[in-house]
């Protein structure tokens, strides 16, 4: 069964150096509005995922939050996979065995623009940037052989989304 999946980055998030630990870090108010105003954007261009998963990292989970609450999705689940240096192959395996169709995967760079690399061309090339709370589309025709089989369908920074 094709699969959508929507991978987006958290919004701005608080400076590291104030932090003991990364995986501390949240939104700041400005990450959290711009957050706001861009999952009300995408509610306005009625996007609905079947679920939204999230990095279990502060920044990733706020911001998965803010698009739940946008009704953008019925339930969030939280996946390791997508902590920074999470395990793409793993995360393969997950989505092989789930019936979803239209998934959203709230996660950290340079992973995702990696793995939208390696689904497109079947390598990360280094080409592809994705800014905080911007978001790649891939369709995955086939999730059993996705690698290098997967099209590019929407690739949008986070200004193209806020409406002034």
């Amino acid at each position: 069964m094709p699969i959508q999946v929507y991978l987006i980055r958290h919004g701005i998030a608080a400076d590291p150096q104030d932090y003991e630990r990364d995986e501390d870090r949240p939104l700041t108010e400005k990450g959290r509005q711009k957050t706001q105003a861009i999952a009300q954007r995408l509610k306005e261009l009625n996007l609905q995922f079947d679920e939204i998963s999230t990095s279990p990292l502060v920044r990733a989970h706020q911001t998965a939050e803010i698009l739940l609450e946008a009704d953008l999705a019925p339930q969030l689940t939280v996946s390791k996979f997508l902590a920074p240096m999470g395990s793409f192959r793993n995360w393969l395996d997950q989505v092989q065995t789930l019936d979803r169709k239209t998934l959203a995967l709230v996660g950290h760079e340079p992973d995702l623009s990696q793995w939208a690399e390696l689904l497109v061309w079947g390598e990360a090339k280094g080409a592809i940037t994705l800014k905080k709370a911007g978001m790649i589309g891939i369709d995955i025709p086939n999730p059993t052989d996705p690698i290098g089989n997967s099209s590019l369908f929407w690739l949008t920074p986070p200004r193209f989304l806020i409406l002034s």
